[in-house]
């Protein structure tokens, strides 16, 4: 799974992922067909890795992944059944705030049929809402 080599802090504050629209990696730059959010929401290094193993596997031997998100923030929690008090808990998880219009993943060297086929795939995966566009559609936005 995905996670940060090393970190300034261990536990960070409570990142908000807000209803604005990024306005940077929201085209596709490195392939031929994107899966772009259309709403806002976290997502766990879990989800980015099922979503990746399930657009792989559709995709067969042939083709690329490239991913365009990484989990920079940990997600803490303390162990059921302690008292309140005592500290921050430990982390547990990795998350990334996905904005609307990032493009999460692209494909390149497969036919428009099996991308499509397999970013549907993977996008059943994550929490968002997404759709799937083109190099030329994402360079109108």
């Amino acid at each position: 799974m995905l996670q940060p080599k090393r970190t300034k802090y261990r536990k960070p504050f409570l990142v908000r992922h807000d209803k604005r629209k990024a306005h940077k990696g929201n085209t596709v730059e490195f392939g031929e067909f994107g899966l772009q959010a259309v709403t806002s929401a976290w997502v766990d290094a879990r989800q980015i890795e099922a979503a990746r193993i399930a657009i792989t596997r559709r995709m067969g031997r042939e083709g690329n992944v490239i991913i365009r998100i990484f989990p920079h923030f940990s997600k803490t929690s303390k162990p059921i059944g302690v008292r309140m008090g005592s500290g921050k808990g430990s982390p547990e998880k990795w998350y990334t705030a996905v904005k609307v219009n990032t493009v999460m993943f692209e494909v390149s060297g497969v036919s428009e049929e099996i991308a499509r086929d397999a970013l549907r795939l993977g996008g059943h995966k994550l929490p968002v809402s997404w759709k799937i566009i083109t190099k030329s559609e994402g360079d109108n936005q």
